[in-house]
């Protein structure tokens, strides 16, 4: 096992919650509108940064994996170069855009910025268990937001396939994703859900235990572990409006089999692995939303 229960347990709960949370937003942002031919489409405002661009299917995939591509160059050229504190910089920029997206479609823009800075401010000054936790489940929800309606089904799901195979390649092969998250560690700065824990699986402290002083460890999810799913949930709920004629709670009630299901295969990879080992995560979560898709496109209610 990974972690101890405790542990383990919080780590997929905060998994799912971050999933709920990111399709609720998703969700609020969706408008529906039916065409003069009957046809069922679904419209986004603007975001608080502007315009999304202005891609769709092959154009969105190929322009997320040089995103992808560019900004894991940058980062291992920073770990190369040992300057933490340039990723500190850009990563900070990176977060506060990511909540003010997903908090300007609940709030007016001058509102979301404001919020997102004192989240960012907490996040990096004030850093403890919610502060991280909290903003990072926000940032994957400004992500979502920002390149759900660039994807269809069929493109998000060889997006999926693309990045599994790149997880595999990165962490067994390469192994330049286990430095990354390592050097990510150093100065608190890890893109992911993290939970500190001891190993005796209490609440950390300083205290000694038989004469030996607690270590804190710290128990993470890779962000994209976290997005990725996300993603594809969004997309998901909006295939359902446009080809089943849901409604939105409607469609949103469905979509959430998939954190269900990838939740429960996210436990089972960590009950299964080991300690000290990093897993490529992305191969089983594709899994499980490939195995939501089927269930909900083969089981209608």
């Amino acid at each position: 096992m990974k972690y101890d229960w405790r542990t383990t347990i919080l780590l997929v709960c905060m998994f799912f919650v971050s999933q709920v949370v990111g399709l609720l937003i998703i969700s609020k942002d969706i408008q529906i509108k039916i065409t003069p031919t009957g046809e069922r489409e679904v419209l986004h405002g603007e975001t608080v940064l502007g315009p999304r661009p202005e891609l769709a299917g092959m154009e969105s995939f190929f322009w997320l994996i040089g995103a992808i591509a560019i900004s894991t160059s940058i980062l291992l050229l920073i770990m190369w170069m040992g300057r933490i504190e340039w990723w500190k910089i850009l990563f900070s920029i990176s977060v506060f855009l990511c909540i003010a997206l997903a908090l300007g479609v609940f709030l007016p823009s001058i509102l979301a910025y404001l919020l997102a800075i004192l989240l960012v401010f907490l996040r990096f000054c004030k850093p403890n268990f919610l502060t991280h936790n909290l903003t990072q489940i926000l940032t994957y929800s400004g992500i979502a937001i920002l390149l759900v309606p660039l994807f269809d089904i069929k493109w998000m799901i060889a997006l999926l396939l693309v990045i599994s195979a790149y997880d595999i390649f990165a962490v067994y092969f390469s192994k330049h994703m286990v430095k990354l998250a390592l050097f990510q560690a150093k100065g608190d700065l890890f893109a992911g859900i993290s939970i500190p824990y001891t190993s005796e699986g209490v609440k950390a402290s300083k205290k000694k235990i038989r004469g030996k002083k607690q270590v804190l460890e710290r128990a993470i999810i890779g962000g994209g572990d976290v997005a990725f799913p996300l993603l594809f949930s969004g997309v998901f709920l909006e295939h359902l409006i446009k080809t089943q004629g849901l409604e939105v709670l409607s469609a949103l009630l469905r979509t959430l089999t998939v954190p269900l299901i990838t939740s429960l295969i996210l436990l089972f990879l960590l009950v299964k692995g080991k300690r000290e080992k990093f897993y490529p995560g992305m191969p089983f979560i594709t899994a499980g939303c490939l195995l939501s898709y089927l269930i909900i496109i083969l089981f209608p209610l």
